[in-house]
């Protein structure tokens, strides 16, 4: 039974919302997760790809969530030679439908309520303009909920954020333009993760094999919008597939886009926070944000109950300063690399496998494959100076 009044609404019940649930609830607040799909966790739209360290944080490790463990990767150059870097730790890709449910499940049992095909269209508002709830259509009958505070987890270009007047939106050079197949009946190393590069592969991007047992594989990619002007994500994708992979089975397809940009500048306003893709909290280097979400989610989680249980909502401007001093800064150096990375010609990428290959094992890390990179490429040096003081 839905109740009037919460003190806080989450909507969206990804890992991002979902762990601002969960500590929120820990801290003695009422939660409320609305989730617009029928199920939790539906579509997966993602790689699936975390690391060991970043999940042990919130959740011990599950055979029944993990499709792969791996320990190895691979980049391959345009001209298909390949450096094997030394992999720290483990990686585990996700049966993330089942992840999400864990994740659901953990916020549950602190005390948050999830609820499912409950569509949120818009904020309710007190006379000072601040959110203190939401309408929501729920079985097709409008209802308004009650919330002290909302939490934002509603994906890229948040509606959330939007209705409490932050600016959410993502520039197209930001932006990059996503597709995946999961595929069956195929031969791939179940414990190595590769990645391709080329302007042929996957212009100012890469692509990606993460494997999801011996005969099963997500395989995706992504690439700039500009790139996506003059051939889709999408079509890359099928003829790589095509190339690679003639006789496997398509089991899943999706596409999409993902926000690989610096953290939003705003995250609070109006007693509503942001986390997660809703406020641009993916790596802009990789794409992933399964685990920086989640870190987000925490963050705000625990300052939105630290808030309420003071009865202080200016409070909620501390989880802007936490996020950057943990994350935050580190998104905004990822993103000044991107920045370089991403303008290697081909011939860059051949030089720079080329002579990785010529390393010795101990010093195939990413940190030689960098050194290896400025050799080849001295105005790199120059560049990301650059970068960081524009």
């Amino acid at each position: 039974m839905i109740k009037e009044s919460y003190d806080l609404i989450v909507v969206g019940a990804g890992p991002a919302g979902c762990t601002a649930a969960r500590y929120a609830a820990a801290s003695g607040a009422s939660v409320l997760v609305l989730e617009k799909d029928r199920d939790v966790g539906y579509p997966v739209r993602c790689g699936e790809a975390v690391s060991h360290e970043g999940v042990i944080q919130f959740i011990e490790p599950d055979s029944k969530w993990i499709a792969s463990t791996v320990n190895r990767f691979r980049l391959i150059a345009p001209n298909g030679k390949y450096v094997e870097p030394k992999l720290d730790g483990v990686g585990y890709i996700l049966e993330r439908r089942l992840f999400d449910y864990a994740l659901a499940k953990v916020a549950a049992e602190e005390g948050a309520q999830i609820i499912t095909k409950a569509y949120a269209y818009d904020l309710l508002r007190d006379a000072d303009g601040n959110a203190c709830g939401v309408k929501v259509l729920l079985k097709d009958e409008p209802i308004e909920i009650r919330a002290r505070i909302v939490i934002g987890a509603d994906g890229v270009e948040s509606r959330v954020g939007r209705w409490a007047g932050i600016d959410t939106a993502c520039s197209i050079h930001d932006m990059e333009s996503c597709a995946q197949m999961t595929l069956s009946g195929i031969e791939v190393e179940p414990d190595r993760l590769d990645f391709y590069f080329g302007s042929s592969i996957a212009p100012l991007g890469y692509l990606w094999v993460f494997p999801k047992g011996k005969n099963s594989a997500n395989v995706g990619i992504g690439i700039s919008v500009e790139a996506a002007k003059q051939q889709s994500a999408l079509q890359y994708l099928q003829q790589f597939v095509e190339e690679h992979f003639p006789s496997a089975a398509v089991l899943t397809q999706i596409s999409g886009g993902v926000p690989c940009a610096k953290t939003n500048k705003v995250l609070v306003k109006n007693r509503v926070m942001l986390v997660g893709d809703a406020g641009h909290q993916v790596n802009p280097t990789s794409g992933g944000g399964i685990i920086s979400g989640m870190i987000g989610g925490m963050m705000a989680g625990q300052v939105a109950g630290k808030a309420i249980r003071h009865n202080d909502f200016s409070l909620l401007a501390d989880y802007e300063t936490i996020w950057h001093k943990r994350l935050g800064w580190r998104h905004e150096i990822f993103y000044s690399f991107k920045e370089v990375i991403t303008q290697f010609s081909d011939e860059t990428l051949n030089s720079i496998a080329d002579s990785s290959q010529k390393l010795p094992d101990d010093k195939k890390t990413l940190g030689g494959i960098f050194r290896v990179a400025l050799w080849n490429k001295p105005s790199l040096v120059l560049d990301v100076m650059k970068l960081f003081v524009s």
